[in-house]
């Protein structure tokens, strides 16, 4: 055997999670999240002189012998390395940190020229035994690259040496924000801090070509639907699927009300609803399709109860090994490769493991539009071409990560330093031809979901247009979107006027403008204009810096430009790209032919338009009362628009093309009428002991109710006409209905009831369930003919025989799939659980199939599930 597969052998049988055998570890195959990462961390300034860098190293699967190998280098602006750092660094405990100070000189201990520096660093994992100290270490090092060079990271960051002007940009007054940031940036105010659409004392307006309002938020997280949603206590890594103490209702609470931001994906991996990471041969696809469904359904309930936010349900496709991940954000069925022991898909839509093409023409067939996970430059294969071109891809992947937050972290600060870069894959994708914007996201796998640090991306829609998610897919696609470690910053480029996420074509000169802002009060240290050829598969470039404005005349052919703003603090923003396409000769200069036309009174009306151009429509863009309300790229260019949000009356309407050229054409003005009525809502009820009926009696004088949404003043609801609710104790209680139209209007009506006593009942289990060693087994118990909502106090009890208790996870399953954790590993040797437990259960109902899951996480001990029982 030669020493890199000797070592590579090695590596792998030291991994606590040895998960094959010998033949296959020489491989490295990881489960999802056991990979190698290294992150890299320096403040943009000196610090007391010098720069404390920090480095990370993370791999859930180490053992006690293996290690990162890695070097530092100091690259000055010329690409000349001035300085070098190197080292091996164990990791027993799977994470691993190494502490570097810099003082801003040479190798020789000289000054250096001021100037922006580059902190690179290359790190590999390997192994560390013994008899290894007798070679040197830059051997040692130099053979684990030889070894592991697959497996290596590379991660810079850039610093300041000396006294460097400022770049000159103006800062421009905020575009409006979306209502949680909105909040965030008055709270700045009341501190102290600049406010949103504030102007600080040398601040210009933006550009009338931007009546956009910008929404914060994240596109990559995971909750207990898969692998995440663990506490904070016990979450050092990826959960076991479903085991997690949170789901996506609580992950959007958390995003909305206490990281003040406007939307969150919860992107659950796919091959997970099967409860396992491998492929479950004995899972129930329909199982599998109502988790995928409940979730769906979660972030619908939600977005109806919070319309100053939005809640997406997606998932995280694919695997890391030969593969890569990716999000599908606005799925509407449980894509799969695995099937169960009968030939079932366990899924709704079949996606063969790995393949990326058909992937993304089954996206484009369905209507979905996906991200590139924290890319690596070996991944999305296309044949044997890491990301490889697509042509279905380059029209579904509207995003890709370009920096995220540790997915492990439990910061709840917003003060994570362990934050991965992968500018150089979104550089290459763009090279490859796709048209991808930036996002900067979290991926929380711990319940701190927009907690760990400052970043976001930022979405713009048009000023005035509902936030829901065709409209923000609408966005997406467009491509308007920067990635922001400052949630308080904005950015947006220009060209020649044309908005980034842009598609246009340019003859003479050609300005690019960085349009930012800043709603607490921070200034910009440096601005960085980048270029690419879409296609050339080439290497990205820095086109110009030092101004916020560059005026160049591009060469003939196809051009992507973005820019990079460098806050004073040293947070980043990354602006969507431009694509243009830049000809010779004297410029087309017809205008495009265009009418407008408006369909409908109220709630949601249609605007819509014909639009013909000798070179091609590229947008068309539509105005209420001169007011842009949307936008529309594709034929036959239409919008709905929510009517709710101007006044009743007369309204006038404008559509205005855009050609390829960049020329444009207005309409003339439509006038039409809005009309929105609210419903009014009413109800009666009979009451018999402790159930109560309800009658809805809600009307409405220009339409129709569409739904119901019923509070019983327990903290049960309802969404059905008329209702019946048992309450588990007498009283009286404060009832609620509020009803919605179909323009989306909506009207409440409130009554006090009294109820009697309610009838209490006991259901149990008493059939015997083996707990073999590291398995997982279930008991359930199906409750029917009740109504209503459970009580806050109902009574669990559990009987269970097993030695050394320490071992047992134990948790109730509602039939919503939400968990409840009864008991987790506490008791140490103590045998046997007899125990009953008082449980809030008063957000389930009472119908349905409750499970008792118990998990041995451990070897030596069994046991059986005995009986157990709940009253309620």
């Amino acid at each position: 055997m030669n020493y890199c597969k000797w070592r590579r052998t090695a590596l792998a049988l030291s991994l606590t999670f040895v998960w094959a055998g010998a033949a296959q570890a020489t491989s490295l195959a990881h489960p999802d999240h056991y990979e190698f990462d290294a992150t890299l961390h320096a403040p943009l300034k000196p610090v007391s002189g010098g720069w404390p860098v920090t480095l990370y190293f993370d791999y859930p699967a180490a053992g006690n012998v293996t290690a990162a190998a890695w070097i530092l280098e100091a690259v000055s602006p010329n690409g000349r390395v001035v300085r070098q750092w190197h080292g091996i660094k164990m990791l027993p405990r799977q994470h691993g940190v190494v502490s570097v100070e810099w003082n801003g000189r040479d190798q020789k201990n000289l000054a250096l020229p001021a100037g922006y520096y580059s902190l690179r660093l290359r790190a590999t994992p390997t192994i560390q035994v013994s008899s290894d100290v007798r070679l040197p270490l830059a051997t040692r090092i130099a053979e684990a690259f030889s070894a592991f060079g697959d497996e290596a990271h590379i991660q810079s960051i850039d610093v300041m040496v000396g006294a460097v002007a400022p770049a000159k940009i103006t800062p421009r007054v905020a575009l409006p924000v979306g209502v949680e940031q909105d909040a965030l940036a008055r709270n700045a105010s009341a501190t102290g801090k600049t406010a949103a659409g504030r102007a600080t004392a040398r601040s210009i307006a933006a550009p009338a070509s931007l009546p956009y309002t910008i929404y914060y938020g994240n596109l990559h997280s995971q909750t207990n639907h898969s692998d995440g949603g663990t506490a904070l206590a016990s979450c050092n890594g990826s959960e076991s699927p479903q085991a997690g103490d949170f789901g996506p209702t609580e992950a959007y609470t958390m995003m909305r009300t206490l990281a003040g931001s406007d939307f969150l994906l919860a992107s659950e991996h796919n091959h997970m609803y099967d409860g396992s990471t491998g492929t479950n041969t004995s899972a129930n696809p329909a199982t599998a399709n109502a988790l995928f469904a409940s979730g769906i359904s979660a972030a619908a309930s939600f977005n109806a109860a919070n319309a100053d936010f939005l809640a997406l349900y997606g998932t995280e496709w694919g695997v890391i090994n030969n593969g890569g991940h990716l999000n599908l954000i606005n799925p509407d069925g449980l894509t799969s490769w695995e099937s169960n022991a009968s030939g079932q898909l366990i899924g709704a839509v079949s996606t063969p493991k790995n393949d990326y093409a058909a992937l993304y023409a089954v996206m484009k067939q369905r209507g979905w539009v996906g991200q590139f996970n924290h890319p690596s430059t070996s991944q999305f294969a296309i044949g044997t071409t890491g990301m490889g071109y697509n042509a279905d891809g380059a029209e579904v992947m509207v995003l890709t990560e370009i920096i995220n937050s540790s997915a492990f972290s439990v910061n709840t600060t917003e003060t994570e330093t362990s934050r991965s870069s992968y500018t150089g894959a979104w550089n290459l994708l763009l090279e490859r031809g796709y048209k991808v914007a930036p996002a900067t996201n979290q991926d929380n796998h711990c319940a701190n979901w927009g907690l760990s640090f400052t970043n976001r991306t930022g979405v713009l829609l048009p000023t005035g247009t509902v936030l829901n998610q065709a409209n923000f897919v609408d966005a997406l696609r467009a491509r308007r979107t920067f990635a922001a470690e400052d949630k308080t910053g904005q950015l947006v480029l220009t060209a020649n006027g044309h908005v980034m996420g842009e598609t246009f074509s340019n003859s003479g000169a050609l300005t690019l403008s960085a349009v930012y802002a800043s709603t607490s009060g921070q200034t910009v240290q440096r601005v960085q204009f980048f270029e690419g050829v879409p296609g050339r598969n080439g290497t990205v470039t820095q086109l110009a810096e030092g101004s916020g404005d560059y005026t160049f005349t591009p060469a003939i052919g196809p051009h992507f430009y973005y820019v990079l703003v460098t806050q004073a603090n040293g947070l980043r923003l990354w602006s969507a790209p431009e694509w243009v396409t830049q000809t010779a000769g004297a410029p087309d200069t017809t205008p495009p032919v265009v009418s407008a036309s408006e369909t409908g009174t109220g709630g949601a009306i249609t605007l819509s338009t014909t639009a013909t151009d000798d070179v091609g429509v590229t947008n068309v863009e539509f105005y209420i009362d001169d007011v842009l309300r949307g936008s529309d790229g594709t034929s036959p260019y239409a919008i709905v628009f929510d009517s709710k949000t101007i006044a009743n009356g007369a309204h006038t309407l404008t559509a205005k093309a855009f050609d390829a050229a960049g020329n444009t054409a207005t309409s003339s003005a439509v006038a039409f009428n809005v009309s929105n009525i609210a419903p009014v809502a009413n109800f009666t009820f009979v009451v018999s002991g402790a159930t109560a009926t309800f009658i809805d009696a809600s009307s409405d004088s220009d339409g129709t109710v569409v739904s119901r949404a019923w509070n019983f003043g327990d903290g049960s609801t309802s969404t059905a006409v008329n209702p019946s609710h048992s309450y588990a104790a007498a009283g009286t209680y404060t009832v609620t209905l509020t009803v919605t139209d179909n323009s989306g209007l909506t009207h409440v009506r409130t009554q006090a009831i009294d109820v009697g006593a309610s009838v209490v009942q006991t259901y149990s289990n008493t059939t015997d369930v083996v707990i073999p060693d590291l398995t997982t087994v279930y008991s359930t118990i199906n409750v029917a003919g009740r109504t209503g909502a459970a009580p806050g106090n109902t009574l669990v009890s559990v009987n269970i025989l097993h030695t050394y208790i320490g071992d047992l996870k134990v948790d109730l399953v509602a039939p919503d799939n939400s968990v409840y954790v009864l008991h987790n590993r506490s008791g140490g040797p103590t045998d046997n659980i007899f125990r009953t437990y008082l449980v809030n259960l008063s957000a389930e109902q009472l119908n349905g199939t409750w499970t008792l899951r118990v998990r041995d996480n451990d070897r030596a001990d069994v046991g059986r599930i005995d009986s157990w029982s709940i009253t309620f």
